[in-house]
């Protein structure tokens, strides 16, 4: 099957959205750990991804508090547990690892629970934003800790968020 790509100009740089054109798979960063560019055997096709660029068009300009995507995800059932539990975090909330933990019937597994929200294959879309250290420190991010603290500004409609000191819930 063939994957399909496009970048997508986010106010923070360039995202990767990649899928197999009735899905979105990933979304990768322009920098940061979970930076990611295009294979050269996929397909760039714009159009594939018009849906996923307008409702990230409507979160950027905090109009959209949920994503409704067509996902395919590969991971094992832990990682998919811990995505799910993301995506019930309220827009302009947070939560710690820990939390996280706890939702998914894991209370011992807050780092494992790092683990998979730091591999999370299409942040944004599933808020793994959202997740702070137990102290509201905001800890690390795929995309770097500024792009962090950028998404949480759109979410809680702060714009001095960038250069300011770590959140709490």
């Amino acid at each position: 099957m063939a994957t399909y790509y496009h970048y997508y100009a986010a106010p923070f740089g360039e995202l990767l959205l990649a899928g197999d054109g009735q899905s979105l798979s990933l979304l990768g960063f322009p920098k940061g750990k979970m930076a990611r560019r295009h294979d050269e055997n996929w397909i760039r096709d714009p159009g594939r991804f018009r849906d996923a660029s307008e409702q990230l068009d409507r979160y950027f300009a905090g109009k959209l508090k949920v994503f409704e995507l067509k996902l395919e995800l590969a991971g094992t059932p832990f990682q998919k547990a811990v995505w799910a539990a993301l995506k019930n975090i309220p827009y302009g909330a947070t939560c710690s690892y820990g939390e996280i933990a706890e939702d998914i019937g894991r209370p011992k597994a807050s780092r494992a629970v790092g683990a998979a929200n730091g591999i999370n294959p299409v942040p944004i879309i599933i808020p793994c934003h959202r997740v702070v250290g137990s102290n509201g420190a905001l800890t690390g991010f795929g995309g770097g800790l500024s792009t962090k603290r950028f998404l949480l500004s759109v979410e809680s409609g702060v714009t001095d968020l960038f250069d300011s000191e770590p959140l709490s819930h």
